[in-house]
């Protein structure tokens, strides 16, 4: 008889600790780098190709928005922000 196999595990050297999606690793480290802007709506990132994305800081209610800061990020695959364009610096 044979015994069952127990399916391979991921790779937590390629996914992100805690099982958190590597987009919502990065918008945790544009907010701690950045700071928490009044009115905050949502962070928005946004997957471009490779270890690239477009990450958009948007405050505002459901009657209006606004992208106050916006950011073109490279990440590696943990989610940590290695770079972007223009620097990310703290402002609130």
């Amino acid at each position: 008889m044979a015994t069952p196999t127990t399916p391979p595990q991921d790779n937590p050297v390629t996914n992100p600790p805690s099982g958190r999606k590597r987009e919502d690793v990065i918008r945790a480290g544009v907010l701690a780098a950045l700071g928490r802007p009044a009115h905050l709506f949502k962070v928005a990132v946004v997957p471009l190709w490779g270890d690239n994305f477009r990450v958009n800081v948007v405050t505002g209610d459901s009657a209006g928005v606004l992208i106050p800061n916006s950011y073109f990020v490279k990440a590696d695959d943990l989610g940590k922000i290695l770079g972007s364009e223009p620097p990310i610096r703290k402002q609130y």
